[in-house]
């Protein structure tokens, strides 16, 4: 009989996740992990109002986008997704990992990248203000959505940079512990 050994991409997991949040579990085969955080998201998405946000965003009306944004619920959004993102990723680590009969890595990947986006993200689409109008530039980042992905972005990208540096912190660490011994 032959054995069949599936193997999960964690970049594909983490691009369907990008997609839309719960898709990448689906990749995975985790289908009601997947359906819980897709309502997750459908639901803050409805509650929040993000797609009228976006559509007024996308017309250049950022006084509209913030008058119909619901910042209590549009809140939760970056959280759910960053998690699904981060999640999605490690579990088709561990997947592949499982498959090989190996013990899966005790560590996790990716992760100060999805603190760093959901902090940036939740203070974008919160801290806005209209002094951006004055340049016309960056006049975008008036609005939420934005706003939201730009600081999103670069508060991924300095969460990854910290746990880089962490890391390497930490290998130095037990290498000076290893040549002690």
């Amino acid at each position: 009989m032959e054995q069949h050994n599936e193997f999960k991409s964690p970049v594909a997991a983490l691009l369907w996740s990008l997609t839309m949040a719960g898709f990448g579990q689906f990749y995975n085969g985790q289908y009601i992990f997947g359906f819980i955080l897709l309502m997750g998201e459908f639901t803050a998405n409805v509650l929040s109002n993000l797609n009228l946000t976006i559509h007024h965003t996308f017309h250049g009306d950022y006084l509209e986008a913030h008058r119909v944004a619901n910042y209590q619920w549009g809140l939760f959004y970056p959280s759910i997704y960053g998690f699904s993102i981060w999640q999605a990723y490690n579990e088709a680590i561990i997947f592949n990992y499982r498959q090989e009969g190996k013990k899966p890595p005790r560590e996790t990947y990716l992760t100060g990248f999805c603190i760093g986006l959901v902090v940036g993200m939740n203070f974008g689409i919160y801290w806005h203000h209209h002094f951006w109008d004055e340049f016309y530039l960056i006049r975008f980042l008036t609005s939420p959505v934005y706003n939201g992905l730009v600081l999103g972005m670069t508060g991924g990208l300095i969460g990854h940079l910290i746990e880089k540096w962490i890391k390497s912190r930490e290998i130095k660490r037990e290498m000076k512990n290893n040549k002690n011994k």
